[in-house]
């Protein structure tokens, strides 16, 4: 899930970035969110349900 979310906020990052050069906060913002997600996916790793 956390590697979905990741992957989500990336594309939203770059079309962010592409499209509104003006909310320059928020799409750091998202970027740094992605980052984070990536960092928890390896780190908890898969989970057996």
């Amino acid at each position: 899930m956390f590697l979905i979310l990741a992957i989500v906020l990336v594309v939203a990052w770059l079309g962010g970035f592409v499209m509104f050069k003006s909310a320059g906060i928020l799409i750091h913002l998202l970027l740094l969110f992605a980052v984070i997600s990536i960092i928890m996916h390896f780190v908890t790793g898969r989970r057996t349900v």
